[in-house]
């Protein structure tokens, strides 16, 4: 009986052991990682495999923010036709009412 329980803490103690090198081997690689990772000054998120992020002058951009900004900038001219609209339309009611 006592060389059983002999083999089952041996097993125990090569678990445990052999769980504490996974754990310093997954650190060590998260560490090393850690260099590639960028955050996003926009949305905070972490620039990685799964959220691409570019490098826009000293600042990180993930590809999310950078396609809403994509979006913003090509309906850029709608929204200045829309502007100069308001704008006739308020001079001319402005003009209209004597002011």
């Amino acid at each position: 009986m006592a060389k059983n329980e002999a083999k089952a803490d041996s097993a125990r103690r090569r678990m445990v052991i052999e769980s504490i090198v996974e754990g310093r081997k997954m650190e060590a690689y998260a560490e090393h990682r850690t260099k590639e990772m960028n955050t996003c000054w926009m949305c905070e998120t972490i620039c990685y495999r799964k959220t691409p992020g570019q490098k826009i002058g000293e600042k990180w951009i993930c590809i999310d923010c950078l396609r809403q900004m994509k979006e913003s900038l090509d309906t850029l001219d709608e929204w200045e036709e829309e502007l100069a609209m308001q704008k006739d339309a308020r001079s001319q009611l402005d003009g209209d009412l004597g002011h």
